[in-house]
């Protein structure tokens, strides 16, 4: 790599991965203000979820969100894919296609060369291109810190939004990326992960959850979230508080890096697992069989994550089947929606 590639990650202050502010900061932020409200606005703040949900007919609603977040990779073509990757899969998460786009961007431009930044750009497009959606502009500043992303609309049937907020007893849970990246990704900047593990994960981390929206369609699926900044399990608890349920999870069938789980035994993890498991900790009750290890897996920021799925569990084994048809090779039933106890994540 040359010198303008290597300085990417060297812009970045913090862990590593996509960093966002510590879990509860947004709800206090929030806390009190007098929201605008519509009719029509079928998934807002009211409800955080993965993306906000505008009705325009019986038939259409808008699907809308935004991510972005500075690189965690060094090369800057598969930076832009991951960045665009990420800000898609709130869309997938709720059921939604991706149609257009606008790019968010912050640049150093006194610091770095602007072909790092037409470099960005192309790996945002080729993904966009995959997904069959159309770029319509943008906002770009001038900043110390790199960042890139979109703002992304999308369509849905009024009727077939999935959010997080519907777990039903006796429900599966699917997982369908690995976890590990937030550990991995530290372990990148550390110089300890090698080129095989690195274009390993960056792959995984560029590719869209949309084979994976397209399988579950034609199943009972009930809720879903991608797995990003909050870990496994702050995705999960989001879920569950206030779902009238609680969660068995089984981490021995749980999709991961190996590698993360060596790093996580010596204690390389990032700041964000820290914040995760202070904010989630205390919906989670852990087996005294489950190492520390583990426990720090399943609290690990991930950047562009995959899809966490709850499905009727008569169509589980065949969701899995039909998951791993599409190319998505790791999916994996990894928990069970279940009775009691009540609002708590148990780790088996």
């Amino acid at each position: 790599m040359n010198d303008a590639i290597i300085r990417l990650t060297q812009t970045v202050k913090g862990s590593g991965c996509a960093a966002k502010l510590a879990p509860g900061d947004l709800d206090r932020a929030l806390c009190g203000l007098d929201l605008p409200v519509d009719p029509n606005l079928l998934v807002g703040l009211e409800r955080a979820d993965d993306a906000g949900v505008y009705k325009i007919s019986d038939e259409l609603a808008l699907v809308q969100t935004v991510d972005f977040f500075p690189p965690m990779v060094d090369e800057p073509f598969s930076f832009g894919q991951i960045a665009a990757a990420n800000a898609l899969s709130d869309v997938y998460a709720m059921g939604g296609t991706p149609r257009t786009a606008m790019n968010i961007v912050a640049f150093p431009g006194r610091t770095l060369d602007i072909s790092i930044l037409r470099d960005i750009i192309e790996g945002g497009l080729s993904k966009m291109r995959e997904a069959g959606v159309v770029l319509v502009g943008g906002h770009t500043i001038d900043d110390p810190e790199l960042k890139y992303g979109l703002s992304v609309t999308g369509f849905i049937h009024p009727a077939r939004i999935l959010t997080k907020k519907n777990l039903q007893f006796g429900d599966l849970l699917l997982l369908t990326k690995p976890l590990g990246t937030g550990i991995v990704t530290t372990a990148i900047k550390a110089g300890f992960a090698d080129k095989e593990l690195t274009d390993r994960v960056t792959l995984a981390m560029a590719t869209l959850n949309m084979a994976a929206a397209e399988a579950m369609a034609g199943f009972a699926v009930h809720a879903c979230t991608d797995i990003t900044g909050f870990g496994f399990l702050g995705h999960l608890a989001e879920m569950v508080v206030d779902s009238g349920c609680g969660v068995l999870v089984k981490s021995r069938e749980i999709p991961h890096y190996s590698e993360a789980l060596q790093w996580a035994d010596m204690g390389l993890i990032p700041a964000g697992t820290y914040n995760n498991r202070n904010f989630r900790g205390a919906f989670v009750d852990f087996a005294d069989s489950v190492s520390m290890a583990i426990q720090d897996l399943l609290f690990d920021p991930q950047t562009s994550g995959g899809l966490l799925i709850a499905v009727a569990a008569a169509d589980a084994e065949p969701l899995v089947a039909a998951l791993k048809a599409r190319g998505v090779g790791c999916a994996a039933i990894v928990g069970e929606v279940v009775a009691k106890p009540f609002g708590r994540i148990v780790v088996e």
